[in-house]
């Protein structure tokens, strides 16, 4: 059974930065690759950012680009995502997706995700 260690999140002010990490484990088939997807409050659930595996091929939201930054460590089997210049809306539980296929979306169960609370 697939397990999904999420970490990292917290309340961090207007500005501040966060690391968050997800280390998977439980024998997880990735299609493709992996990354995170996070929902704010009455809002859908909107991909974040994602890195090829194996490859390290990445892609991130546009209008997050140049503030949030994805990484891994294939030894470790984990995957990172670094939070910089944080704003109000960015505040959202944020949630590890170790599978996801060529259309970058997700396949199988959601982890319970971290949250993530920025402040003004």
């Amino acid at each position: 059974q697939v397990q999904l260690v999420e970490s990292g999140g917290g309340l961090v002010q207007a500005g501040g930065s966060l690391g968050l990490s997800c280390v998977v484990s439980g024998g997880t088939l990735t299609r493709y690759a992996r990354g995170w997807f996070r929902q704010a409050p009455g809002q859908e659930r909107e991909f974040v950012a994602a890195i090829s595996w194996p490859g390290c091929r990445t892609f991130h939201a546009e209008s997050l680009k140049g503030r949030f930054t994805i990484s891994k460590d294939n030894a470790r089997n984990a995957v990172y995502l670094q939070m910089n210049s944080l704003q109000p809306e960015d505040t959202a539980v944020y949630y590890c997706a170790p599978d996801l296929d060529y259309g970058l979306a997700h396949n199988g169960d959601w982890g319970q995700g971290t949250q993530v609370t920025v402040s003004s």
